[in-house]
């Protein structure tokens, strides 16, 4: 289980590291720049993705620069989100897109709509309703912000498993997939960087190259130990889901709430209740 608490504990550093990025004078789309660097390069030494693949004709390129095009997209949402919405409620966000993936899941892949797991939709559903609720102290026009960030989130990160399932369906593997788009997405972020410093916008600076790297280091984290929980509990898919997921919710509001003073309303407490509950119920439900 150590697996999965790494795995949950990088994918809220990475939040944490967004978080401060404005306190440390740190340019975000520098750090998600230099993030595909990192990742990408850990990604073809440790996991060695089977880059054969992506010479067979039929590889989706199209797909694969749309996912390149998405991810770092989603990055900078993220980062937007953790600054407006805060830590706690980003990360359950980001977390119950599960959902979205779910319902694509029975409409597009075909897979059975059971019982517990519809059940698990809805709970989450009413949970993603009470997660955009602001709390008491916010203001109307930021909140209004966090409110458009939160529902970005939910729905990127959704778009993202869809994306990786209908590549994987063509017959590319993930990690090829991944290591991929990791390469493309570092090109044109690199390429967007270089506009804005042209223009004045921003300035390029090793601070930013540093905080880049650790923020590669532990989105790779994030994958590499999620997939080594697979590989060490090969018999227990479901567990290592609920964990990861519930650990990244509990980590999140335990490191929002207490480490950043974070605010939460009555309703968001109650929403990562439900989130959890909806988390396990899917995560418990039989398999087709």
């Amino acid at each position: 289980m150590h697996l999965i608490l790494l795995s949950a504990l990088c994918s809220v550093l990475v939040s944490v590291l967004l978080k401060l990025a404005p306190r440390a004078r740190l340019d975000v789309g520098q750090l998600v720049t230099w993030n595909y660097l990192a990742a990408g390069a850990l990604c073809a030494w440790l996991l060695r993705p089977p880059l054969d693949s992506l010479t067979h004709p039929d590889t989706p390129w199209a797909a694969l620069l749309g996912l390149a095009v998405v991810l770092p997209s989603l990055f900078l949402v993220l980062g937007a989100s953790v600054r407006s919405a805060g830590i706690v409620r980003t990360d359950v966000a980001q977390r119950l897109s599960l959902l979205l993936s779910l319902a694509a899941a029975f409409t597009l892949f075909g897979e059975r709509a059971d019982g517990m797991r519809l059940l698990g939709l809805a709970l989450g559903l009413v949970a993603v309703a009470g997660i955009v609720v602001r709390p008491e102290s916010s203001t109307t026009g930021s909140e209004r912000r966090s409110w458009l960030l939160l529902v970005t989130v939910w729905v990127g990160f959704a778009l993202v498993d869809v994306m990786l399932k209908r590549i994987a369906l063509a017959g590319t593997p993930s990690m090829a997939a991944l290591q991929a788009a990791f390469a493309i997405a570092f090109v044109l972020m690199l390429g967007a960087q270089l506009v804005r410093h042209l223009r004045g916008r921003t300035r390029l600076a090793w601070r930013n190259v540093g905080g880049g790297l650790l923020l590669g280091l532990l989105n790779f984290g994030n994958i590499v130990f999620y997939v080594r929980a697979h590989q060490a509990l090969p018999d227990s898919p479901s567990v290592v889901f609920a964990a990861m997921n519930i650990g990244v919710v509990v980590l999140g509001t335990l490191v929002g709430v207490f480490g950043f003073g974070e605010k939460t309303s009555r309703w968001n407490r109650l929403a990562i209740v439900l989130a959890l509950v909806a988390i396990a119920l899917i995560a418990m439900a039989p398999r087709a």
